[in-house]
This record gives C-alpha cells, sequence and structure tokens, in this order.
C-alpha cells in the first residue's frame, strides 16, 4: 500500500447478536478509512461504535456485509484465518489495560511478539518501552506501576509490531484527565512516528476533534 490507499473498507455492514429475541447491533455500516490517517468514531454508550470496532478488528464477525482490512477480505477467513489476518497487521489497545499480571512490563511487550515469531523481540520491546518514557520500569510488574504506566505499556504492546491499524477503545476510559491527557498526547506521537492507521473508539468529542476525521455514530448508523 501506499499513502492514501483505504486501509478499511467496510460497505452495509450489520451486526445481529442474540438467539430467541436477536438484537441488531449495526444497521448497515459504511466506512473507508485511508492509510495512515487519524478517525474517530464518536458516539454516546450503546451507539455501537464498540462493536463497530470489533468487527473491525476481526474480534467479532459481521452478520452480513463486506469488510476489507489491510488486504484481508475478512469474510472469506474463519477464526484462524481472522487470527493471523490480525497478527502483526493490527494493534488494539482497550480501557482495562489486559496486561499480564506474573509477567513485568519488558516480557508483556515482547513476549506477543516473540510468539508471533518477531525477531529480537526483546530488544524491540524495550525500545517500545522507551519511546513511551518506560525505560526505568521494565522490570515492573503491572501492579507496581500506575494506571498511565500501565496503559503506556499497552501502547508499546500494540504498537511494537508495527502493526497497519491500531484501535484504541476508549483508552483513557480508567484514568483520570490529566493521566489520560498525556496518555493520548502519547498515542498521537506515536501514531505520527510509525503512521499507523490510527481508530479512537471514544464518547469525548474534545478527544475525538484530535483526529483527522470524525465519524459519529447513533443507533448502530453513522450519523455524521
Amino acid at each position: 500500500m501506499v499513502a492514501g490507499d483505504m486501509v478499511i473498507r467496510a460497505e452495509d455492514v450489520r451486526l445481529t447478536l442474540g438467539g430467541t429475541t436477536p438484537v441488531e447491533i449495526l444497521k448497515g455500516i459504511d466506512l473507508r478509512v485511508a492509510d495512515g490517517e487519524s478517525v474517530a468514531l464518536l458516539g454516546a454508550s450503546g451507539s455501537g461504535k464498540s462493536s463497530l470496532m470489533a468487527v473491525l478488528a476481526g474480534l467479532e464477525r459481521a452478520t452480513s456485509g463486506r469488510i476489507e482490512v489491510a488486504g484481508s477480505d475478512f469474510g472469506t477467513l474463519d477464526e484462524d484465518g481472522l487470527a493471523i489476518a490480525r497478527r502483526g497487521r493490527i494493534g488494539i489497545v482497550l480501557q482495562a489495560f489486559h496486561l499480564l499480571p506474573t509477567m513485568t512490563a519488558l516480557e508483556n511487550v515482547a513476549v506477543p511478539m516473540e510468539l508471533a515469531g518477531a525477531a529480537n523481540a526483546f530488544a524491540r520491546a524495550e525500545a517500545e518501552l522507551v519511546a513511551v518514557s518506560l525505560g526505568h520500569r521494565l522490570d515492573h510488574y503491572p501492579a507496581q506501576l500506575s494506571g498511565g504506566e500501565q496503559q503506556r505499556v499497552a501502547i508499546a504492546r500494540a504498537l511494537g509490531p508495527r502493526p497497519r491499524i491500531v484501535f484504541a477503545d476508549e483508552p483513557t476510559g480508567n484514568l483520570d484527565a490529566a493521566t489520560g491527557g498525556r496518555v493520548m498526547d502519547l498515542l498521537f506521537d506515536r501514531h505520527a512516528v510509525t503512521g499507523a492507521t490510527l481508530v479512537v473508539i471514544t464518547h469525548d468529542p474534545v478527544l475525538a476533534a484530535r483526529c483527522d476525521r470524525v465519524v459519529e455514530l447513533a443507533d448502530g448508523r453513522i450519523a455524521a
């Protein structure tokens, strides 16, 4: 791909969940995101933004529609295929940090890369942690880190494999306003350095406005 190419294409994407009383969560989403762009998916709780992220990241399978992400047609892939498509191409930062408590900061970043077959995983992980100002915390466990530091480890983990796309789902939701602001400064800085496409899922219009483009969702549809 070259800059300006579409790294995400979603056409008439629908998601219905539930058995006897199914609920339509996504109701015909059309979305394109360019390579290297930063896009906010903005909406209130229940608008469908996190469900859309899950579908675009290959964590949830759409009920219908077409999804192409980083050159892979998700509709043609089974669960193993989706996992392979995500590996190294998609990084995810969540509201809950999801660090492994028995691993140090360095191990939390390096081990996923190592399991994916990356060369020099520990050296690359150390460089990522230094880049997020945690070079002095390499051997600390999550319980020894503040919330902001844990989220910085999560950012290093997501960006370590140099993915084409980073999804950040309410990344400041568990942080106070000041810490959250610093974490977002860091995330946008790393986005600029790595050139990864950044998709931020948020209910905060101020945070959304920092992105190149804002896509507003309401009731499972793109409202603006």
